[in-house]
């Protein structure tokens, strides 16, 4: 089994990125709707730093996968697919990988701009700042942040929204090359044998 991704389905690493990332972002979206209602005690903070560190191994991750999509190619557009919307589903996945990349970036710079200490990812480490302190950019970094969070919701809703699509209503393999392969399973209840096939019948019982 290869590695890479062949011409009818994306490999088991592509797809090991997707799934991670989806994970860690659905975990950061729930945080970061949530997290400034929690009470500012020491939980608070352990929360948000760990919002932040997340966010870094979700930037990491992307510039992984992107560099994996060079090396290891894409599939082949799935037979019979119109133009167009091969052209919008490209389009799409390329503004996910900015707004993905733009996400943690923007956060991360917020938090460098806010003139707060230096955070440390998952405490093994403290993370570079990106700005001196600066309201102008601490306050863009924010509408960035805001703003690129809500478009990301859009696009990644459309995206999964053309992925059950194509699934169920033009049954093609859209969504299930970006599934592990299912090993072919032998029903145990099956058919019994054809007619013509060599069998014994049971002997006569007068």
């Amino acid at each position: 089994m290869t590695l890479k991704n062949t011409a009818d389905r994306w490999g088991p690493v592509s797809q090991a990125f997707h799934w991670l990332i989806v994970l860690l972002i659905l975990g950061l979206a729930i945080v970061g709707l949530t997290m400034g209602e929690l009470p500012k005690t020491p939980k608070y903070f352990w929360v948000y730093t760990a919002h932040k560190s997340t966010g870094i191994t979700v930037l990491v991750l992307v510039i992984a996968r992107l560099a994996w999509r060079l090396y290891a190619g894409r599939p082949e557009p799935v037979p019979g697919t119109p133009t167009w919307q091969e052209r919008i589903a490209g389009v799409t996945h390329w503004l996910l990988y900015a707004l993905i990349l733009l996400m943690p970036i923007s956060g991360w710079l917020y938090d460098s701009a806010s003139g707060l200490r230096p955070f440390r990812w998952f405490g093994l480490f403290n993370m570079p700042k990106l700005s001196p302190p600066d309201e102008v950019v601490r306050d863009a970094a924010l509408t960035m942040h805001e703003w690129g969070f809500w478009v990301l919701v859009v696009l990644v809703c459309a995206h999964a929204g053309a992925a059950f699509y194509h699934h169920f209503f033009q049954r093609d393999a859209t969504l299930l090359r970006m599934l592990p392969r299912r090993s072919p399973r032998i029903a145990d209840n099956g058919p019994g044998p054809s007619v013509g096939t060599n069998t014994k019948e049971p002997p006569h019982v007068p």
